[in-house]
């Protein structure tokens, strides 16, 4: 078993994180490149959200110092639901999501992110898991798995993360069709990342981009095709809001 926190858990310097505006165009074209020509329709929306948008509560086995939790964060919360429907797979909701889980990078953009699993035993995605998500631009950072079951698991933010807060994929079938979705609680890990998030924008279209292609990636995975191309929904929280919800 590899421990996560043998190095000090990716603390980034100052230095470091500017440096990452420096990669970000190139890693966004890489990406753009992937996804945008197979693309024939993305279906955008944003509105003003609220106290229902914040994410599950971490699990308090699974809460410790090196957590990144939402309320960590600096600026507003990006609420987005990434989603595409599958049409002529002859998988289940439960196959396709064993087949992701088995190996996160078959999904992953190539060229321009990796899944390194950094705690956990090799294999499959599992709770108490811990990944470092390298990318060419400023979405790098680690998470752990905080839930996972046979059709979904979700990932929370570690120390030295760019972003806090929480993501979940999941498979589900819809009618005849077969869903897949991703869904995100972000903000800004600090007030240097909100510059990237809210006045560069940057971040913002790092996740976009990985995550649309992450969806068209399982289409593939399933064997199917997407239908109608790929729905992405947001709802931004105020700052004032960021915070979890007790659990009952």
């Amino acid at each position: 078993m590899t421990s996560a926190h043998t190095e000090q858990p990716w603390q980034l310097s100052r230095r470091r994180r500017l440096g990452t505006v420096a990669r970000f165009p190139a890693g966004v074209a890489i990406m753009s490149w992937n996804y945008l020509w197979r693309i024939r329709a993305l279906h955008r929306s944003e509105e003003a959200g609220g106290s229902s948008d914040l994410p599950p509560v971490v699990p308090a086995e699974l809460a410790d110092r090196h957590s990144k939790r939402l309320e960590d964060g600096s600026g507003p919360m990006l609420h987005r639901r990434f989603s595409v429907l599958i049409d002529g797979s002859g998988m289940s909701p439960r196959e396709l999501m064993g087949s992701v889980m088995a190996d996160l990078n078959q999904a992953a953009p190539r060229g321009a992110a990796v899944f390194h699993k950094t705690a956990g035993r090799t294999g499959t995605v599992r709770t108490g898991d811990e990944y470092r998500v390298r990318m060419p631009g400023p979405w790098d950072g680690p998470v752990r798995v905080l839930h996972q079951d046979a059709t979904s698991f979700r990932f929370g933010t570690l120390r030295g993360h760019l972003e806090a807060g929480q993501i979940e994929f999941r498979a589900r079938d819809e009618g005849e069709l077969l869903a897949f979705e991703i869904e995100a609680w972000s903000r800004a890990g600090d007030r240097l990342a909100d510059l990237l998030y809210c006045r560069l924008r940057v971040s913002k279209e790092i996740q976009f981009n990985m995550w649309v292609h992450f969806c068209l990636r399982a289409a593939d995975i399933a064997g199917g095709r997407p239908r109608g191309g790929v729905t992405i929904d947001t709802r931004v929280v105020p700052a004032a809001g960021c915070r979890e919800v007790p659990a009952a």
